[in-house]
């Protein structure tokens, strides 16, 4: 077995754990929906940056989403700048500089499959405009997941706003700010990526699958749970529709590219490959 496919490997079984540990999420409720919260957490994190492994540019992965999600909570808990005045709970585990050290491993989590979506979404673009649109892609991807993000975590209690207003159109407890200040550094993040990361995260190939995967199921996901397990209907809109200017190409893309590659070959698909 080559080191790339048991890259993929160890990504599609990291993935399985992840799937099945957000199926449980509304099965499950207390200490032990948090403590799941954290592990989910974790297994994103933990793939993500072991699919980054993949590419020269995983150091720098971690430096900007790890590091720099660290640096910006901090700033944002100690001053209220970019996101707002919060403050987080105990549930999510141990904290440094007031914020718990698993939030910046979502930053990490979610960072990744939105640069790689991103990339495979303007691969073939070409001049002067392909490199801001990736950046914009990318920020977009990222930054509209906390429409879903916030609105459960607040549900959950694990951290709370001092001052929320003005708010979103059925999204109260979360100021317009929180989600201004995911778009500052989520494009922040995306353009510091590029250059430090090098030139390897330019270009993506079959072995980005899990986290197209990974991108597509926090999609999907994140809607049925909101609107039919949660209790969380307005979220689950504005979730599906700022996702969507991602979710929705990328899906799109990957079908038809996967239609192309069936007539190319001359090869039938089974049922199985028709339902997925």
């Amino acid at each position: 077995m080559t080191a790339r496919s048991s890259a993929r490997g160890y990504a599609w079984t990291l993935l399985a754990l992840l799937v099945l540990a957000q199926i449980c999420y509304p099965l499950t409720g207390g200490v032990t929906r948090a403590r799941l919260t954290v592990a989910t957490v974790v297994l994103g994190y933990l793939l993500s940056v072991g699919h980054a492994r993949g590419h020269p540019g995983a150091t720098a992965l971690v430096a900007v989403a790890t590091g720099g999600g660290f640096a910006i909570e901090a700033l944002g808990v100690a001053t209220g700048f970019p996101f707002g005045s919060y403050d987080y709970s105990g549930q999510l585990g141990p904290k440094l500089a007031g914020v718990p050290l698993i939030i910046p491993l979502a930053w990490t989590w979610m960072a990744w499959p939105a640069w790689l979506a991103a990339t495979r979404l303007t691969g073939g673009s070409t001049g002067r405009w392909r490199w801001p649109g990736r950046i914009a892609l990318a920020t977009v991807g990222l930054a509209a997941w906390d429409l879903f993000l916030d609105p459960q975590m607040v549900a959950e209690g694990h951290w709370v706003w001092r001052d929320a207003t003005p708010a979103l159109p059925g999204l109260p407890g979360i100021p317009i700010s929180n989600y201004l200040g995911w778009l500052l550094f989520a494009v922040l993040m995306m353009t510091a990526l590029r250059p430090l990361a090098g030139p390897t995260v330019a270009t993506t190939d079959a072995g980005d699958h899990p986290m197209y995967a990974l991108y597509l199921w926090t999609y999907g996901s994140s809607v049925l749970a909101h609107a039919v397990f949660l209790d969380l209907p307005a979220s689950a809109v504005w979730g599906a529709v700022g996702m969507a200017v991602v979710a929705v190409p990328l899906a799109v893309t990957l079908l038809r590219a996967r239609r192309t590659h069936d007539r190319d070959t001359g090869s039938p698909r089974s049922p199985v490959d028709v339902a997925a």
